[in-house]
């Protein structure tokens, strides 16, 4: 009886030599699994399921992952205001991880003997996929055809051909890979380290000319409305935002970022949604939350966004951070407005009830209704004091 094997599968040139060569050279039963982190259309999931078929596959499962994705990493991901080296939403770094922990619960529900991905040997997420797998299925075989044989693309066009596969084997000038989160942008600029994608490597065209202001609101930190239309999960409203603000070709960058693996690398991306929500959630939370709260938060947020790029999501730290960040959010609640333009947004400010620059009690640089003159000289003279009493005993014992 043939050995089970469960394969993440995209339906590209990879994951198609990954069925035929699991399947027919080496006699493993394959069920193709596709998680949808939201890059992909009904349609387009179809064709991929009916492609895999046509490979040969046993069983070919489409989980959707849109909003438990959102769930499990990209709401924290906006609780903490993170972007990756100040620029880098990432996009595509936490949907692999999501992606692998589905596959890996597949793995445990079929039964297989082992596991398989397409990725090859030289970048982040082989990484990925393989942590998530030794954690969660420690006891299954992790095979990766790309990467053990060390195959060119060319190779594996040649080895397709021979056994009669009908694809499209035409190489697009950029790699596009697009999720809830943000898509990102590969192409020959990108290889270098001088070099920006040019307008029409962008798979959203700016189409919208005449600027507006949006209204986003937040309840304990999660976007919940745009212009006054409730979503009844936030994922949604990510999307209906992405619809709007992706005209505007806002959200563009190239991020320069460094790989699991030790080396430099360069990726275009395209968050128009994402880097708005981030920028405006972080105004919120300049409003609602205090000075301290605001510092170790930033300070837990980078780490939690670096060890989520390095693919330890599964790492009990994470979850301890996430409590913080979720326990932070609980005045996090109120409206933001944000100004849209061709290839730029502003954020014009919020309104919230938890707003802790309420005139009430005093105007930043005019009238303050807490304290009086005298209070501010005495705090002045003890806030220092300690500083006073070094420097004091400094002087008295120079030589």
């Amino acid at each position: 009886m043939a050995k089970k094997i469960v394969l993440g599968f995209s339906g590209g040139l990879d994951t198609s030599y990954c069925v035929k060569y699991l399947g027919e050279d080496k006699g493993y039963e394959v069920h193709s699994i596709i998680v949808n982190t939201g890059g992909f259309s009904e349609e387009e999931l179809k064709q991929i399921e009916a492609h895999a078929y046509k490979l040969g596959v046993k069983t070919h499962t489409t989980v959707d992952a849109v909003k438990s994705y959102y769930d499990r990493i990209i709401r924290y991901l906006v609780y903490g205001n993170v972007l990756k080296n100040n620029t880098y939403p990432l996009s595509v770094s936490a949907e692999r991880l999501v992606q692998a922990v589905h596959i890996a619960e597949h793995v445990q529900k079929l039964g297989a003997e082992a596991v398989a991905h397409g990725s090859t040997g030289a970048g982040n997420d082989q990484v990925r996929f393989d942590m998530i797998f030794h954690i969660m299925i420690p006891n299954v075989e992790i095979i990766t055809p790309i990467r053990d044989l060390k195959l060119s693309r060319e190779a594996e066009i040649e080895y397709l051909k021979g056994k009669g596969v009908d694809m499209n084997f035409n190489k697009a000038m950029y790699s596009i890979n697009k999720g809830l989160w943000g898509t990102s942008v590969g192409g020959k600029e990108t290889l270098n380290s001088k070099g920006m994608l040019p307008e029409e490597a962008w798979p959203t065209q700016v189409t919208a000319k005449d600027e507006r202001e949006v209204k986003l609101s937040f309840e304990k930190g999660e976007l919940k409305a745009v212009d006054g239309k409730a979503f009844a999960h936030p994922a949604e409203a990510i999307q209906y935002l992405q619809s709007i603000a992706g005209a505007y070709g806002v959200g563009r960058d190239i991020h320069v970022g460094d790989t699991i693996i030790g080396i430099k690398g360069r990726v275009g991306f395209e968050a128009a949604a994402p880097m708005v929500i981030l920028k405006a959630h972080h105004a919120l939370e300049k409003h609602v939350l205090t000075k301290w709260q605001l510092n170790w938060k930033d300070q837990l947020a980078q780490f939690y966004g670096n060890w989520l790029h390095e693919g330890q999501i599964l790492d009990p730290v994470m979850r301890d951070i996430e409590a913080f960040l979720e326990n932070a959010q609980q005045n996090v609640t109120g409206d933001v407005y944000v100004h849209l333009a061709p290839y730029r947004f502003q954020i014009i400010g919020i309104e919230s009830k938890f707003d802790l620059m309420s005139s009430k009690f005093g105007k930043y640089g005019e009238m303050n209704n807490g304290w009086s003159g005298e209070d501010v000289r005495g705090f002045s003279k003890i806030f220092g004091n300690q500083t006073a009493i070094w420097n004091a005993v400094t002087e008295e014992n120079k030589q």
